[in-house]
């Protein structure tokens, strides 16, 4: 397996019309979501880093200062490195990087949006499991012709409703297709979190 710069895994697919880009959350790893992946599509190629940044013992795709508190320079530096994997990554394991889709929980749902709002993003789909708005002050690109799915919780502990709610409208505002979902549960995955992002990716044709 080749380094890239990330310690990753690479799960091809015969045949696969797209890739999913698994992005852990906070103490995870590149083997955390694959299981995850191969529910929400069997026939996908599954591209799965492990976070660089480690608080405590746990790994992260960027530091932060406080719960919810994020050191968004590093937040800037991370997603900029992450997306020159994803370069990397297509290059060597030979998938197209235009069926990529971004599939990210908390910590890793973040770096997804940061990624997003930065104009770095090398997917033009993402699912976002329990996102926040990663950044204060950015001036988002046009995100015309992106397609996104928010699954954030009422009783979510760590991210505030109107916190994700404000990043779907961000999204929404710069031009892309986006669909939040709020479920009656708290940070943790569902198995509705799972069926609904299953059915959401069935209903988005590849180009």
């Amino acid at each position: 397996m080749a380094n890239l710069g990330f310690t990753h895994r690479f799960e091809p697919r015969e045949f696969a019309s797209r890739t999913l880009l698994l992005l852990h959350g906070t103490g995870g790893d590149e083997n955390d979501l694959l299981e995850l992946g191969r529910a929400l599509d069997s026939q996908a190629a599954l591209l799965s880093p492990r976070g660089k940044v480690l608080e405590g013992n746990a790994p992260r795709f960027f530091r932060r200062l406080a719960e919810g508190v994020f050191d968004e320079e590093d937040v800037v530096a991370r997603a900029g490195e992450l997306s020159s994997f994803i370069d990397a990554a297509s290059a060597e394991y030979k998938f197209p990087i235009q069926n990529l889709t971004a599939v990210g929980y908390s910590n890793g749902a973040n770096i997804a949006a940061a990624m997003l709002l930065l104009g770095v993003a090398k997917f033009r789909s993402a699912v976002l499991f329990r996102a926040m708005l990663p950044l204060s002050r950015i001036d988002v690109p046009s995100l015309t012709g992106y397609r996104i799915l928010m699954l954030n919780c009422s009783f979510d502990p760590i991210i505030p409703l109107p916190n994700a709610q404000r990043l779907g409208q961000i999204f929404q505002s710069a031009g892309a297709q986006v669909e939040l979902r709020i479920q009656p549960s708290g940070h943790e995955l569902t198995t509705a979190d799972v069926e609904a992002a299953r059915e959401w990716l069935r209903s988005q044709r590849v180009e």
